[in-house]
């Protein structure tokens, strides 16, 4: 039971590092999967690309298509929409580490 509990609050955690990375240039996924790794998420190709499609269809998101080195690699940048998102959840989530810590 705590895992599961656990797996959904770090969920949110890794919807605005997608968000804060997309908002900081474009980014593709398999930079994304060692970006988080980096940060103690574990996290595959078969997880990662569902959870970047949901957040392209709730507009937080766009894909743009490059060719690099003759692959089509998909690139991911942040909406006018994620972007607001994104201010909200920093907002929250520092009012809440406020509120925690005293």
């Amino acid at each position: 039971m705590p895992d599961k509990v656990l797996r959904k609050v770090f969920l949110g955690f890794i919807h605005i590092h997608i968000l804060h990375h997309a908002k900081e240039e474009p980014f593709y996924g398999s930079w994304m999967i060692h970006e988080l790794q980096e940060h103690g998420y574990s996290m595959s190709p078969g997880t990662l690309y569902p959870l970047l499609s949901g957040m392209e269809s709730d507009g937080l998101l766009t894909r743009d298509e490059r060719n690099v080195e003759g692959r089509v690699r998909k690139y991911y940048s942040i909406t006018e929409k994620g972007d607001k998102v994104l201010y909200e959840a920093i907002e929250r989530a520092r009012e809440l580490f406020k509120e925690i810590e005293s």
